[in-house]
């Protein structure tokens, strides 16, 4: 069997991915996946298989949804990938700067947190000495 005609049942990447087959619809309505059909049954294939991968890794780094598509549409689009490595390092570098901001304000709000905390058992301290 040569290496194209690999396919998959919907289950088979469900199990793979650890997510359900209704995630892998999701995908498939979203235009992402494009499986063939025998019956009512889908059957995907390795493009399909890198696809769906592609879109769970932009969803783990909390990607949109539409960068995620533009990000995997940009793969059909040429055979040179040198606009699609740019784009993804510019979107990369935009969800680092919004990661980074979030880790400084969580910073600040633990900061504030603490110096509450310090202050009641501060109170505390006071009350049971009077």
């Amino acid at each position: 069997m040569s290496q194209a005609a690999i396919t998959f049942a919907i289950s088979d990447l469900a199990r793979e991915f650890g997510i359900t087959p209704r995630t892998i619809r999701f995908w498939e309505d979203q235009g992402i996946l494009s499986p063939e059909r025998e019956g009512s049954k889908r059957v995907f294939n390795r493009r399909d298989r890198a696809r769906l991968k592609m879109a769970l890794r932009g969803k783990r780094l909390g990607l949109s949804l539409a960068e995620i598509k533009d990000l995997i549409g940009m793969y059909n689009s040429t055979e040179d990938e040198t606009p699609q490595l740019l784009e993804c390092l510019r979107i990369m570098s935009s969800r680092r700067q919004a990661l980074e901001q979030q880790r400084e304000d969580i910073e600040a709000m633990l900061a504030e947190i603490a110096q509450f905390e310090q202050q009641c058992q501060q109170e505390l301290a006071r009350r049971d000495e009077a």
